[in-house]
């Protein structure tokens, strides 16, 4: 059961990467998507527990140190 769904701008900020990095992770399957179709632009969300957190600072929240590149995720064998 997924955590809290994030557009991929909110996940970009929370990471400390551009969007592309976001939608490569997913590719690469270290993201999972879940689809929105309420949403025009994208229609994709990610949980937010999956995201690699960035440090930022305290108070300018200006990005210190990105967060890494999390694990690809194992769903399990594929069916032949």
């Amino acid at each position: 059961m997924p955590g809290l769904l994030v557009p991929i701008d909110l996940a970009a900020h929370v990471a400390g990467h551009p969007q592309s990095v976001i939608r490569r992770w997913a590719a690469e399957g270290r993201l999972t998507r879940y689809p929105d179709s309420s949403r025009r632009k994208n229609g994709v969300l990610y949980d937010i527990d999956e995201i690699p957190e960035a440090k930022r600072d305290k108070d300018t929240l200006a990005l210190l140190v990105p967060g890494g590149t999390p694990p690809v995720i194992n769903h399990g064998r594929l069916a032949a």
